[in-house]
């Protein structure tokens, strides 16, 4: 559905009051919003590569970008500073992010490769940015911090680090934001590749975008067994979010970085996003930042 090409497309969003999809393209330092009544893409770049944006309850959006969490009011294009984090770490940045039920916005960190496939491992943390604007770290020694939702009965906070190739559950205070006890909850095929983004449905059940993997696969938490596979026509899926007037429909990005010239003249549908219906399934509506 949006044929502007994304270097590395992720985060999406669906905004109910704008009736969009908004959406972040990290390497290219760019906040999207694409409208589905009159097919545009617009974008606010920023200062820094912008791993996760997500809703404000107030309007405008609360990113993750470089290593420090910031609010972008979409008006004006400006970009506000809440928090520096890592500044110890240069070569980090934040990854993936989303807010949690109570309102707090959760988002983890990771090292950029130094060349193709080198990367210090365990450099990453995941943290939680309360609406009061305090941070809290919740995981330490993560290789690249990814996907995350919660339950529905919201016990259970799930999230992948991609390079332990599956998702985690672990016990989570709606009270607190703290989460607890990690386990593993799938473990990825070979095929699959590596765990990116992921979202869950309104039955509980968790959608993974497979990156390499080309697909998005259904996971049942309360069985940890794969339930469903869709296949989308490009390799390098990155995350997944449901939308549309009743989230009946989900949209997925997808990047073009890290395939060499060969490998992109053979995949013309890289980097775009794409819009998959008939799945049966509704998604919820996505937690705003109180603050």
């Amino acid at each position: 559905v949006v044929k502007e090409k994304n270097r590395m497309g992720e985060c999406p969003v669906w905004e109910e009051r704008e009736n969009a999809l908004v959406y972040v393209d990290i390497n290219s330092q760019k906040v999207c919003r694409w409208s589905p009544v009159t097919n545009e893409v617009q974008s606010v770049s920023v200062d820094a590569r912008v791993g996760s944006v997500a809703l404000r309850q107030c309007g405008g959006y609360v990113i993750a970008l470089g290593t420090r969490f910031a609010f972008l009011d979409w008006d004006t294009q400006a970009v506000t500073t809440i928090l520096e984090l890592e500044q110890d770490k240069p070569n980090n940045r934040f990854n993936d992010g989303k807010v949690d039920p109570k309102g707090r916005f959760f988002a983890g960190t990771m090292a950029e490769e130094t060349a193709p496939g080198v990367r210090a491992r365990r450099q990453g943390a995941l943290y939680t940015l309360f609406p009061d604007h305090s941070v809290i770290k919740q995981l330490d020694q993560l290789d690249i911090s990814n996907g995350l939702d919660w339950s529905l009965d919201h016990r259970t906070f799930f999230h992948i680090d991609s390079l332990s190739y599956a998702v985690h559950a672990f016990s989570y205070d709606v009270h607190t934001g703290k989460i607890a006890c990690p386990k593993v909850l799938y473990h990825l095929e070979k095929e699959e590749q590596m765990p990116d983004g992921m979202c869950i449905d309104a039955e509980g059940k968790l959608w993974v975008a497979c990156i390499d993997g080309g697909r998005v696969i259904r996971i049942d938490p309360e069985t940890g067994k794969r339930i469903q596979t869709v296949r989308l026509p490009t390799p390098r899926i990155t995350s997944c979010c449901f939308g549309g007037k009743d989230y009946s429909e989900m949209y997925v990005t997808s990047a073009y970085d890290g395939l060499d010239e060969a490998t992109l003249a053979k995949e013309p549908h890289a980097g775009e996003i794409f819009k998959i219906t008939g799945l049966g399934v509704k998604g919820i509506p996505q937690n705003l930042y109180a603050a």
